[in-house]
């Protein structure tokens, strides 16, 4: 844990330094571009913190709870989400009141940059202990290019206010959004229980 920990801090560092210089962004509404790519930048940041975390992230883990193997590797998984969504929420929020968005749009981006961060770790965790790293690279990316894509066409097609607002209109939320954000809670939560199950299973047999 103490190795995730500070294999995480990097990242972290990375995320905050590069921020800075976004101070000297300057963009006129509508900010369409910016927002996608910027998004696209911390979704990247946090699969390739994943990538790094999740070899570290195993039974050896709480070991002075007696758990069973599998919810000690459950655990040690969830931990490792935890590490990676806290560390793109705060590049989040550094970057985006570097390139100062409206509070409302510095929201939005949080909540998306939130919520295909938790979805990508959890899901190329579970890959990961069932089918390893290439499957587990492959599965991230294609959430996040289309949970990605799904944040570009609510705002292609609602827009934003006058002053680059995030616009909040329910129905484009429920019909470009909101679905992909299920699935990709249901894909991630099924993959990283059978993925911790598959690797606990067999390494209950190695042992036996």
């Amino acid at each position: 844990m103490e190795r995730a920990v500070l294999a995480t801090v990097p990242f972290l560092a990375i995320g905050l330094i590069g921020s800075v210089p976004l101070l000297l962004v300057r963009w006129s509404p509508p900010p369409f571009t910016i927002v996608i790519v910027h998004l696209a930048a911390l979704v990247l940041l946090g699969l390739v913190a994943v990538i790094r975390l999740m070899p570290l992230a195993g039974n050896d883990w709480f070991k002075g709870q007696s758990w069973s193997p599998f919810w000690r590797l459950a655990a040690s998984g969830i931990s490792v989400v935890f590490l990676a969504t806290g560390m793109v929420g705060l590049v989040t929020l550094a970057s985006s009141a570097a390139l100062q968005y409206p509070p409302s749009l510095q929201f939005l981006q949080l909540l998306s940059a939130l919520d295909i961060a938790w979805a990508g770790a959890a899901l190329m965790i579970g890959i990961y202990r069932a089918w390893r790293l290439p499957a587990a690279v492959t599965a991230g990316t294609v959430l996040a290019i289309i949970c990605v894509w799904s944040i570009w066409r609510y705002l292609d097609v609602v827009g934003f206010g006058p002053a680059g607002e995030w616009i909040v209109d329910s129905a484009a939320l429920g019909r470009y959004v909101l679905p992909f954000d299920v699935v990709a809670a249901v894909l991630a939560v099924g993959a990283f229980v059978f993925g911790t199950r598959r690797q606990a299973m067999e390494q209950a047999r190695l042992q036996s």
